[in-house]
């Protein structure tokens, strides 16, 4: 049986079922500061660590930004979709030719 591919909405389904209640009862703020602390744990692992480290520190900051998004009732499918579903941002081309000082 092939496994199923991960999706963002997969990802945040799997985070819901494993962690909602805690989650929810943790709410945004104390959620955030969890995020925070796996992104300087990412930070560290990018300046020193091996690629272990590295892909295990980039899962922890993918799961608890969909951790967050799922207590503040944010679809990342959707939200990505609208924001990037045509193109950048800033200039609407694929691929961006905004100016590299720019953020799109």
């Amino acid at each position: 049986m092939p496994k199923e591919p991960w999706t963002l909405g997969r990802l945040q389904e799997v985070i819901r079922t494993l962690y909602g209640p805690k989650d929810t009862q943790r709410g945004i703020d104390g959620t955030f500061m969890w995020l925070m602390e796996e992104v300087g744990e990412l930070s560290a692992a990018l300046r020193g660590g091996t690629h272990a480290q590295r892909q295990e520190e980039f899962a922890d900051v993918l799961a608890w930004l969909a951790t967050i998004a799922n207590v503040a009732g944010i679809d990342l499918e959707e939200a990505i979709a609208a924001k990037y579903g045509e193109g950048c941002p800033g200039c609407h081309a694929i691929p961006c030719s905004c100016a590299p000082a720019e953020k799109p």
